[in-house]
């Protein structure tokens, strides 16, 4: 058996902007976007996948809403499940397609950027991309059971199709069959492209937690600076690719949301798992996603104001460490302080480090023995204050995903909810 070849070639190798190829070294990540007909790497491959796009996700879809139901079988909810649904994968098909056009698949997945970075940060990329379509199947394949027997159970319990091939059986087995395949279609591509995005994060993650270790090291303030420009920069990339989509997945997801609520809620409407199952499908479906993009965003930001809680314990660690080795220091002050005490470990305050994940990494908890001496201090509260005021993170046009921002959102939507509620049902 042949030794198989790495996902990420060695440091030295130097990424080139390259269209996608069959036989690189995406070979398997490619297989699986081609599998999911989303690959445009050849012009075959690129009908291919708009031909499929359009069957899927636009042809199927109006055939079984306008054309397909019988009049005593209509659907009250279908109109919001098909165009949520259309307009998510709509949506996300065409910042894919944009992407791969314009970048190729290696500049999107910053494969062409990561060859600077240490072995750390190249393993775990590797495993979070030999990861990522297991982490797609766990989020829709759960969803497509249940939409696979929920058409099953409204197929057998009287919703008929017209009979377009002659036969009542065979058409409403074709019916079901192309319905489900459209479904799983739409779903699928607007979740890979949340899971890129969260991948595309984890890559930044692991950039911010092998950056905290310069201060650690006999590190000079230049080579920090620079070291966090680029960080910086590449969280700007991020939030200009994705931005027109977050802000896109947003609305969809809270136009649906309402529409959904405003019929589910009015004084004819007839709410039953027969009528409204499909409706809570795609429902999980979209907010998943948007909760994948908003999360992963958020946890980036985070990670990344959390460096000025290093650089601020780091210089003031440095400042006493310099303070008592200073002949000038008076020695009641060297005798009733320690530069860096040892933990109290018969308090139990390290029990829980075994159980310290990678939440932890970043958090400016613990004291470390620093080695910046050497460096003057004007210099290390210049690069302070700098993180201070430049403030890294994925924006939106300016405004910073934060948790603040995930705060808002949430009263956004809950203000929303109670408003339309009120004028619904009466709940003030």
């Amino acid at each position: 058996m042949g030794k198989e070849k790495p996902l990420l070639p060695s440091k030295s190798v130097a990424f080139a902007r390259c269209v996608s190829r069959p036989d690189d070294e995406l070979k398997w990540f490619r297989s699986c976007l081609r599998w999911m007909c989303v690959d445009q790497s050849t012009t075959c491959h690129t009908l291919v996948s708009c031909s499929l796009f359009f069957l899927l996700a636009i042809v199927v879809p109006v055939m079984s809403h306008f054309f397909l139901v019988l009049p005593e079988y209509y659907r009250p909810y279908d109109t919001v499940v098909q165009l949520s649904l259309t307009a998510a994968s709509l949506l996300s098909f065409f910042c894919l397609s944009a992407s791969f056009r314009k970048y190729g698949l290696r500049k999107f997945l910053f494969l062409d950027k990561i060859c600077g970075d240490s072995e750390r940060v190249r393993v775990g990329y590797s495993v979070e991309l030999n990861r990522s379509f297991r982490i797609l199947s766990f989020f829709v394949l759960p969803c497509f059971v249940a939409e696979c027997g929920y058409k099953v159970w409204c197929y057998c319990a009287g919703a008929r199709r017209i009979s377009f091939l002659g036969n009542a059986i065979a058409s409403d087995i074709l019916a079901c069959i192309l319905e489900l395949a459209s479904w799983l279609y739409r779903t699928a591509i607007f979740l890979l492209v949340c899971v890129l995005f969260c991948l595309i994060c984890h890559l930044q993650i692991l950039r911010l937690q092998d950056f905290t270790k310069v201060f650690q090291e006999e590190s000079d303030v230049a080579s920090i600076l620079q070291e966090h420009l680029r960080i910086r920069r590449h969280l700007m990339v991020i939030s200009h690719r994705f931005r027109k989509f977050i802000i896109g997945v947003l609305t969809i997801v809270t136009v649906s949301q309402f529409a959904a609520l405003l019929l589910t809620t009015r004084p004819s409407a007839v709410v039953t798992l027969f009528d409204t199952g499909e409706l809570a499908l795609s429902s999980i479906g979209l907010v998943t996603g948007l909760l994948i993009c908003l999360c992963s965003a958020a946890k980036i930001t985070h990670k990344a104001q959390a460096i000025k809680s290093h650089a601020t314990k780091w210089h003031v660690s440095a400042t006493i460490d310099f303070s008592i080795a200073d002949p000038d220091t008076p020695s009641e002050f060297i005798a009733s302080s320690h530069s860096f005490p040892e933990p109290n470990h018969a308090n139990g305050e390290d029990s829980d480090e075994s159980e310290e994940g990678d939440e932890d990494e970043l958090e400016a908890t613990k004291i470390v023995q620093p080695n910046a001496t050497t460096i003057s201090y004007q210099k290390r509260q210049a690069l302070v204050t700098y993180l201070e005021n430049n403030m890294a993170g994925i924006t939106l046009f300016g405004f910073m995903l934060d948790r603040g921002y995930l705060h808002a959102v949430f009263m956004f939507q809950l203000s929303l909810i109670l408003w339309l509620l009120g004028k619904t049902i009466g709940i003030s």
